[in-house]
């Protein structure tokens, strides 16, 4: 995911945002859509340099106690944004046959998280649908999801591997892959401890040479929501091969499956790696 940065099978790309067919989130999708780049903008515009006291909110100055509050507070801000323009352009839970698939499909998922992260299940999970082309899936952190139905479409994804895609932001969200992210921005740059949260958000995803330091720790979470994410979907009830097959979904449409994106591994790599963890779970 970060910033709503991580989805699935892309779990996208990182590209302009948060998550995409090769999806990313984490946290967050892996594509960022111009609305919230517009937001994000604005938002630095009014921020000021410093922030006083810690205080969970988007303009709070960091410091050594970043958490998953913090971080989750930030996320709600940007979701929150993104589902409101979507509202708008009428591109929200507009698909109601798809809407209720994907419910159907998460709300399990939903309730085996919260058995196996007790802290999980506190949290306001919300999960969204939308018909824009320009959205796939991701994850924000603190629970906040959202799926396009062009991306599953794409992909003729049946019931179970799109029970993959919901699984793999879940643990993204689970595994509070976005307060890792920001956490080991802070360890590379400790400068941006002085600076507010927002600015930090930022720039996880628009600062190309914080970007390609992360990019590493990217993969490896992306590896991790899909190893965590077919694990908790089999416990919730799907046959594992049956999920592992989103990734061969994603070979299937790639045009480059053993190339690795700039913060995600090869298809043809987790597709390797999806059939063994399947081959795992008893």
């Amino acid at each position: 995911m970060a910033t709503p940065r991580r989805c699935v099978g892309m779990l996208l790309q990182r590209a302009a945002g948060r998550v995409a067919a090769d999806h990313r989130w984490r946290h967050r999708p892996a594509i960022t859509s111009r609305a919230l780049t517009v937001l994000f903008a604005a938002l630095l515009a009014f921020l000021p340099l410093a922030a006083p006291a810690f205080g969970g909110t988007l303009t709070s100055a960091l410091t050594s106690t970043l958490d998953q509050q913090q971080v989750m507070a930030g996320a709600a801000v940007l979701y929150n944004a993104r589902i409101a323009d979507l509202r708008a352009a009428r591109l929200l839970d507009n698909d109601a046959d798809f809407h209720a698939r994907v419910q159907r499909i998460a709300q399990p998922l939903l309730a085996q998280a919260a058995r196996d992260d007790p802290d999980a299940a506190t949290w306001p999970w919300e999960v969204h649908t939308t018909t824009d082309p320009e959205e796939h899936a991701y994850a924000f952190a603190g629970g906040k999801l959202l799926v396009s139905a062009a991306h599953v479409a794409a992909l003729q994804l049946s019931d179970a591997e799109l029970a993959m895609v919901l699984a793999h932001e879940i643990a993204h969200a689970v595994l509070r892959h976005n307060l890792l992210e920001y956490q080991e921005a802070l360890r590379l740059e400790p400068a941006w401890q002085a600076r507010p949260f927002a600015q930090l958000e930022y720039a996880v995803d628009h600062d190309s040479a914080l970007m390609a330091k992360l990019a590493p720790l990217g993969k490896q979470q992306e590896l991790e929501a899909d190893r965590a994410g077919l694990q908790l979907a089999a416990r919730a009830g799907w046959p594992p091969h049956a999920l592992a097959g989103y990734f061969r979904k994603l070979v299937q449409a790639s045009s480059a499956p053993n190339t690795s994106g700039f913060a995600h591994p090869s298809p043809a790599s987790r597709w390797r790696a999806a059939r063994e963890a399947a081959n795992n779970i008893r």
